[in-house]
């Protein structure tokens, strides 16, 4: 025993504290709460005489009442490494921990796997689906395989399965059919929702496709047609309305959470809303309502949404069931407003504007009719109502802008400008106020405009190619008229006078103007300058200075022949002086001839001039007159000499040496005799007519006047008168109407005064003043001196007489040979029935009667005639006796009874009528219109009408008569014939009668009726020799000066007469070929350039002259028409389109100015759709040869012209198509010139895609700007083109989808940075929109609607930082992305660099199949997914069991946990009161996350309970049931009820509700960041995983930590201590060791439960 004891010494014992007993830290050695066993060599255990005697006393380390550390602390702290020492100090403290905390273990997540099973277990398996007191952990071990697609859904809907848990069903279903493919390199996750997308959309379409409409019945049918609808019994309307509903529940939860591809399911939505019928509308509609948000964040899909809504609200609106679609309409009309103010850009779209566009203004406006009777909110509505306009405005514009309406106003070019002047000028007539007329508009300043203008104006006075005498008078008066004006302001202003300026301007346009330098043209240039330096306008002597200050050679007619002669030698020789003095006179004489010579052949010629008209009027020099000669109407043509002599010389004669003597000689002869006056006569007669050969007309008007005043007889006076009246236009060119009117009143007065009237000065004046030039008090004079003649000559009677209506007084005429006889006759019949209002025309009428009895009477031609002459005379004197004249009373008889009278004379008959009509003509008692217009006209009507060879025989003689009585009256000049007029004295009045014919209104009167000639001759009813003469008659008029001038004073009246022609349905189609050949004869002149006929031009140049312009464009438009009307026969169709594309090519090849193309653009109007479509293609041939040769980045004339030739072309065929754009049909385009054009087109927009990239990072360079400016064109060259319908070949396509990327790399070029265009690219992104819109897509029934065909196709991220906002937002809507999912919107993955810092990468993309919901813990007796395993300190270990990883997350337990507050029910007290004693012993060396305020932590330490026994036992402190959810923000991640909900109704496990063992989803550092505010990328927001009481705790949703009664104070202290250390992890509480198995396997699934929820700290 004793050697054991020895060799064995006995151990010495150590105390053990209780298992039971917790330590005082769970890592650190600090021993046992409460447990102080006793160590050797301790302090009491040592004995010292002290101890012995006193006891142990331990002093006190620090004086407890008067000890303080801040003086240590503080001495500490101002050292200068104290923080830094701090620093590391908490730095070793954070690591040490972080070297305790274990890690995230790995995931252990598993997916329910596939088996098969028969069909009972498979309906017993659903039947537990269906049940919700089924948890799903049970069913969540494996699925089963069977159904799919459609039977799988049936499957579902048969068994009510609750949306959830289908969801889940599915969603695991999917992710095992997906499962074999994740490991391929091109696996995508979202693949298996295309076609789940594709699944669900066919499901749909199948039961949409149930809801039919009754087919309409045919006619003709007898077969009776049943139709019952799904719908309409109420069995299957049940069914099918469930099944519906099913399936939509399930469509809501799979498109919120991707589970379908959206943007394969939005695309089949909008398809569905263009081909449903209107019984699946309303389906569609609401369908669609519920969806539409994530259609606006593309245009791909908003575009056509918008316009199948358009097209459908349409079709409401026009179908029969529009009442009961009420509500359809207003969903419809809800969907266009919402997605026209969401993305007006889906809305920019020219064919959508022209087929809805109306549609579209009425439903954005509408809403705002009604008036708002909230007034507070008027204002809002008001501010809305603006926002819709200017919206709708601006798409609007932008639209029209590409369909090319409304192009900006060209400026007046000089070609247009010309034309506008040339159309003035030319309108001027005797009744023209020259003051009115606004040439120079209102400039009073030399400026470019009036140079231009002048020079206009002073070649339209000379050039051959207008027509009319006045001209130079008018350029003259007109000119200065502006002087006059300027010369008033220069003196307000006292400003230089502008004379010198037009003098210059005036040698200018003589030095330079080919048309002045033309030899042909002097007459008219002397005429012009004579007017000018009359008025003062251009000085001769500084012309002559000018000339010898410039070294002017070749002026003088004595240097040698063969020098060179000056321009300027004719323009001296011939420009007249009116006033010269000697010393000018000697000037001239000096420049031509020289000093020295002694005779110039001036001198000579004036001294010929004189003696030749001696001859002619040897009265006027006191000889005796000479008779024969000068009685014919050539008697001019024995002064020949003045008629060839030079301007200057026939001046010099006419106004210095002939008019002084006339005027002496015409004083001498009113002095002497009375009867002297037909003496005068003559010789006013003879000289008027001679001067109106020379265009001497202002000494005609000076002799007219000094005659009137002597003018005592009515004959002298009415050969005044016609003379005046004649050349009526001239003197308003002169602007001398003014003297006119005052000399007809003075005469007046003088006559008056005598107590004589006469009837055509009266006339005369009243038509000079024209309520303009007299006072008012002569002007109401001469009104009532009109009255009472009248009444003189037409006394009023109550009881008229009656004139019988045979008066044979009037057949006796013929027998009376008496000279009085006449004159007799007249006075009798007026004496007698002069009260009748009819007597004038029965008097007419007995004399036509009459007339008709010569033939008969007598035989021979001159008797009848000379009786015939004698019966004129009748009427002439009768004429004399009405006051109103014979013409009234002889057109009322042609138009009435008289033309049954006319058709039926003879032709010997029709002779004696035509002396007696010309006779009246020559004076004045019938005029020429009356003839014309009532018996002319009509006769050739009827010939035109003529439709039988009985008829063309009955017509014959009437037609020739009238032919040669036309002839007479404006063709013919000679007298004597045998036909009046007999001399030179009727002759001038029937010119004067022929002038009122080429005058306004009686002009278009024969314009209207001249083809009736052309009709007349193409009659084949008619003789040869009719048609021959009508042919003559009309060709020979069409020479005739005045008429020319009468065509070209109105040529919309030519152009309207021969349109309406050529549009009737009357005319034969034959006829127009020789309709438009006369036309071409009528406006030009046969003796210039002959017809020109505007189908076979090869350039258009020869038309686009100032001169021509008027006249040919109306040629041009009937010539188009006419091949227009030939390629709509058969027979013409192959010439007509050939003679089409001549013009056409020489169009666009010839067109090279603005001016032309407007002009040309002018022409082409009202054409049809095939001659438009015509000249389109002949522009795009010329466009697509310029586009091969120009080349926009050269900067030469060669490359700028060929660029502008191509704009004009574009402009020219844009406005040739504006007609055809209003009913959205424009002309059909050749297949191959689109093609060839359309390559073209992209070629060059590929181009200058790849230069603009290098020029643009200069842009402030020329370079850059001038490629700019193609780039635009080249834009708008495209809008233009895809305005037609295009034949899309596949080579176009492929054309089509590079030419959509180029013009989004010209987007972006011109959004960003220095390149930032505002104009380029609103523009060029407009034109990506309509070409996207344009291009078809594949019209096979395979092929699926893909909306984002050719869209752009890149990242928004990629997008450049500096775009502007509002264009990132633009170009956002165009890339075929639908809305992001919001489980992984902003999630990115990152990496971390070297130094730690995070790196993102590419986005995160959804896995909706792969992350599956949550469905609670395993079954029991599993531990293979995670079981309740526990720490050693009792807390729960974070388990990484859900679908989503937390390693994706980069979560770490940080060791710190959220202690709740624990719960006690005290005797006395409520329920749920804290046991604060408790909560601070947990909290005691403990290293937990926990905050309080000062108050709440003073509560707790200074209550204690009342009595230890009553307290609870440990379950007490667990969260109630109804606490699970207290606080929660945030739902948690997905998780379903089961197995969870029904444990906790029916076992309360306290421990279960202790904190959660994982970190949240939401940390409290996170709280702080925006982005951490992200839920976890497992579609926690789903709306319809709806959590439960029986969910588990979310503990981030608790707000500071606290529970949902902690005050506001612990949430806000809770939170600020979170925001201190944003990386702490949250891990579950102390767990007590005294529940049973039972309790942990419940408590480790709901630890389970809270590890699915994460944080994204750090990402």
């Amino acid at each position: 025993m004793a050697e054991d004891e020895t060799s064995e010494p006995l151990s010495v014992y150590e105390l053990r504290p209780p298992e039971w007993l917790p330590k005082v830290h769970v890592s650190a050695d600090l021993g046992y709460i409460g447990f102080s066993p006793p160590r050797p060599h301790q302090v009491e255990e040592t004995l010292t005489e002290a101890n012995v005697k006193n006891g142990l006393q331990l002093p006190h380390t620090v004086p407890a009442e008067t000890y303080s550390a801040q003086d240590s602390n503080r001495k500490r702290l101002m050292q200068e490494n104290a923080l830094h020492e701090l620093e590391d100090l908490m730095n070793q403290i954070f690591a040490r921990k972080a070297e305790s905390v274990p890690g995230i273990p790995a995931s252990s997540f598993r997916l329910p796997s596939r088996v098969t099973l028969n069909d009972a277990k498979r309906q017993a398996w659903f039947a537990d689906l269906a049940n919700p007191d089924v948890p799903l952990a049970k069913l969540g071990k494996n699925v089963p395989h069977g159904a799919k697609g459609h039977d799988l859904l049936d499957l579902l809907h048969t068994n009510n399965v609750a949306i959830p848990r289908a969801v889940w069903f599915l969603r695991v279903f999917g992710a095992n059919e997906s499962a074999g493919l994740r490991n391929r390199p091109t696996y995508n996750p979202t693949q298996y929702s295309v076609e789940w997308a594709n699944v669900m959309t066919t499901y749909l379409k199948k039961q949409l496709a149930d809801i039919a409409l009754p087919s309409a019945p045919r006619p003709g049918l007898s077969i009776k047609q049943t139709f019952k609808g799904v719908l309409s019994d109420v069995s299957t309307r049940e069914k099918w309305i469930s099944r519906f509903t099913y399936c939509l529940s399930l469509l809501r939860t799979f498109y919120a959470e991707g589970l379908v591809d959206n943007r394969t399911f939005l695309s089949w939505l909008v398809q569905q809303m263009a081909t449903c019928n209107l019984a699946q509308l309303g389906f569609v509609a609401r369908l669609a309502d519920e969806y539409l948000d994530g259609m606006l964040v593309s245009r791909a899909l908003t575009h056509p949404f918008v316009e199948a809504c358009l097209a459908k609200y349409v079709e409401i609106q026009g179908s029969a069931a529009k009442e009961q679609l009420t509500n359809t309409a207003n969903i419809l009309r809800n969907l266009i407003s919402r997605s026209f103010l969401s993305l007006p850009d889906a809305s920019v779209s020219p064919r959508m504007h022209i087929q809805y566009g109306s549609v579209l203004e009425d439903i954005l406006l509408e809403n705002f009719a009604a008036d708002v009777s909230d007034s507070a909110a008027q204002p809002s509505v008001q501010s809305l109502h603006q926002m819709v306009v200017d919206t709708l405005l601006d798409v609007q514009r932008r639209n029209e802008a590409m369909l090319f309406h409304h192009l900006p106003p060209r400026v007046l070019g000089t070609l247009s400008s010309a034309l506008s002047d040339i159309k003035l000028l030319n309108s001027i007539s005797g009744k023209t106020d020259l003051t009115s007329v606004a040439l120079f508009e209102d400039t009073f300043d030399i400026s470019e405009t009036f140079t231009r203008k002048l020079d206009f104006l002073l070649t339209w006075s000379v050039t051959p190619l207008q027509y009319g005498d006045h001209r130079p008078y008018a350029a003259a008066c007109l000119l200065q008229l502006w002087r006059n004006r300027a010369e008033e302001r220069a003196i307000r202003r006292d400003a230089p006078s502008s004379d010198d300026q037009i003098q210059s301007l005036l040698f200018h346009w003589l030095n330079k103007s080919e048309v002045a330098g033309e030899p042909s043209n002097l007459p008219a240039v002397a005429l012009l300058f004579g007017q000018l330096v009359k008025h003062g306008l251009f000085s001769f002597g500084m012309y002559m200075q000018h000339l010898v200050a410039r070294g002017e050679e070749g002026l003088s007619y004595t240097e040698p022949e063969g020098g060179e002669v000056s321009r300027h030698r004719e323009f001296l020789r011939w420009i007249p002086l009116h006033e010269p003095s000697p010393s000018l006179m000697n000037e001239r004489k000096g420049l031509l001839y020289g000093l020295r010579v002694r005779e110039t052949p001036e001198e000579a010629n004036e001294r010929e001039i004189r003696k030749e008209l001696r001859s002619l009027l040897p009265e006027l020099f006191g000889g005796e007159p000479q008779s024969g000669q000068a009685s014919t109407t050539t008697f001019w043509l024995s002064c020949s000499s003045l008629l060839s002599a030079p301007r200057f010389e026939q001046v010099k004669t006419i106004k210095q040496w002939f008019l002084p003597i006339y005027k002496k000689w015409l004083l001498n002869q009113c002095e002497l005799n009375f009867d002297s006056e037909a003496l005068v006569l003559r010789v006013y007669t003879l000289t008027t007519v001679i001067m109106a050969r020379i265009r001497s007309y202002g000494s005609i008007l000076d002799m007219s006047l000094a005659t009137l005043e002597h003018a005592t007889s009515s004959p002298l006076l009415n050969a005044v008168i016609e003379t005046l009246r004649q050349h009526m236009e001239v003197w308003a060119c002169m602007n001398r109407m003014q003297g006119v009117a005052s000399a007809l009143w003075a005469v007046h007065q003088t006559w008056r005064s005598r107590g004589s009237q006469n009837r055509m000065l009266l006339k005369l004046l009243a038509e000079v003043d024209n309520d303009t030039y007299l006072e008012p008090a002569a002007r109401e004079q001469m009104l009532s001196d009109i009255s009472a003649y009248t009444h003189a000559l037409f006394p009023t009677n109550e009881n008229p007489s009656i004139v019988p209506p045979v008066l044979p007084e009037i057949l006796m005429l013929a027998t009376d040979p008496a000279p009085g006889a006449p004159s007799l006759l007249a006075n009798s019949l007026w004496y007698k029935y002069m009260t009748s209002p009819d007597w004038a025309w029965k008097v007419w009428d007995n004399t036509v009667a009459s007339l008709r009895q010569l033939p008969a009477m007598l035989s021979d031609v001159a008797s009848r005639r000379e009786c015939a002459l004698r019966y004129a005379t009748f009427l002439l004197h009768v004429d004399q006796h009405l006051p109103r004249g014979f013409d009234e009373q002889i057109r009322s008889w042609l138009l009435g009874s008289g033309r049954n009278e006319i058709a039926a004379l003879t032709t010997e008959t029709w002779d004696v009528v035509t002396v007696v009509l010309l006779y009246l003509n020559c004076y004045g008692a019938l005029a020429t219109t009356t003839i014309l217009e009532s018996l002319v006209f009509q006769v050739w009507q009827a010939g035109a009408n003529v439709a039988s060879e009985e008829q063309g025989q009955a017509l014959e003689t009437l037609l020739t008569s009238v032919n040669n009585l036309f002839e007479h009256l404006l063709l013919r000049d000679e007298c004597g014939t045998g036909l009046p007029p007999a001399d030179v004295f009727e002759a001038q009045g029937l010119m004067t009668r022929r002038r009122d014919v080429f005058r306004e209104p009686h002009f278009s009167l024969l314009v209207s009726h001249f083809p009736a000639l052309v009709l007349i001759e193409q009659n084949r009813f008619l003789s040869e020799t009719l048609r021959a003469a009508s042919s003559t008659l009309r060709k020979t008029i069409c020479r005739v000066n005045v008429f020319r001038q009468g065509i070209y004073r109105d040529l919309d009246a030519v152009r309207i007469t021969f349109e309406k022609l050529l549009e009737s349905q009357s005319i034969p189609d034959d006829l127009h070929e020789p309709l438009v050949s006369a036309l071409r004869l009528m406006l030009n002149d046969p003796g210039q350039d002959g017809p020109v006929n505007a189908a076979d031009l090869h350039s258009v140049s020869s038309l686009l002259s100032h001169w021509k312009l008027a006249a040919t464009s109306i040629e041009i438009r009937l010539t188009i028409k006419q091949l227009q009307e030939g390629m709509s026969r058969e027979s013409t169709r192959v010439a007509a389109c050939a003679s089409l594309d001549r013009l056409t090519s020489a169009v666009f090849y010839s067109c090279k100015q603005p001016e032309e193309a407007d002009f040309i653009a002018d022409l082409i109007i009202d054409v049809d759709r095939t001659v438009a479509g015509k000249f389109v293609n002949a522009g795009l041939k010329r466009v697509t040869d310029i586009f091969r040769e120009w080349d926009p980045l050269l900067d030469n004339r060669t490359h700028n012209d060929l660029k502008k030739c191509a704009s004009e072309i574009l402009r020219l065929m844009a406005n040739i198509v504006a007609p055809f754009r209003q009913d959205a049909s424009l002309p059909q385009l050749d297949p191959p010139v689109q093609d060839i054009f359309f390559s073209v087109l992209c070629a060059k927009i590929k181009k200058m895609t790849e230069s603009m990239a290098t020029l643009l990072r200069n842009p402030w360079e020329e370079s850059a700007a001038r490629g700019t400016q193609a780039v635009v064109f080249l834009a708008r060259m495209l809008q233009f083109h895809l305005g037609f319908a295009i034949s899309w070949s596949q080579q176009a396509k492929e054309n089509a989808e590079e030419l959509c990327r180029n013009l989004t790399q010209l987007a972006l070029m011109y959004g960003t940075g220095d390149s930032l265009n505002m104009l380029a690219f609103p523009l060029i992104l407009d034109t990506l929109c309509y070409t996207l819109d344009e291009i078809p897509g594949d019209i096979k029934a395979t092929v699926p609607f893909d909306p984002f065909r050719n869209y752009p196709e890149f990242n928004l991220s990629e997008l450049p930082a500096d775009l502007p906002p509002e264009y990132k937002t633009r170009m956002r809507s165009l890339l075929p992305y639908v809305e992001l999912n919001p489980a992984v919107e902003g999630l990115v993955y990152t990496t971390r660099d070297a130094s730690g810092a995070l790196i993102s990468s590419v986005p995160v993309q959804n896995r909706p199949w792969e992350w599956t919901e949550y469905i609670g813990e395993n079954p029991a007796g599993d531990l293979s997914r995670g079981g309740d395993e526990r720490a050693l300190d009792g807390r729960t270990q974070v388990k990484n069991s859900a679908a989503l990883s937390l390693e994706l997350f980069e979560a770490r337990v940080t060791g710190d946990r959220i202690i709740l507050p624990t719960r006690q029910v005290h005797q006395g007290f409520a329920g749920d009161v804290e046991d604060m004693m408790a909560e601070e012993n947990l909290r005691s060396f403990q290293d937990d996350v926990y905050s309080e305020g000062p108050f709440r932590r003073d509560w707790r330490e200074t209550r204690i309970p009342l009595s230890d026994g009553t307290r609870s036992g440990t379950g007490s402190r667990g969260n109630s049931a109804g606490d699970d959810n207290s606080g929660t923000g945030v739902p948690p991640l997905p998780a379903l009820i089961g197995h969870a909900s029904r444990n906790t109704t029916t076992e309360r496990r306290p421990s279960s509700r202790g904190p959660s063992p994982a970190s949240s989803v939401r940390s409290a550092g996170s709280a702080r960041s925006v982005a951490s505010l992200r839920q976890s990328p497992a579609h926690a927001l789903s709306r319809l995983s709806v959590s439960t009481s029986g969910d588990i705790i979310d503990a981030d949703a608790l707000d500071g930590g606290g529970s949902g009664t902690g005050s506001s104070n612990k949430r806000k202290t809770m939170s600020t201590i979170a925001e201190e250390d944003s990386d702490i992890e949250i891990i579950e509480g102390p767990i007590p060791k005294s529940q049973n198995r039972a309790q942990k396997r419940a408590k480790g699934r709901a630890a389970e439960k809270s590890t699915s929820k994460t944080t994204k700290s750090k990402r």
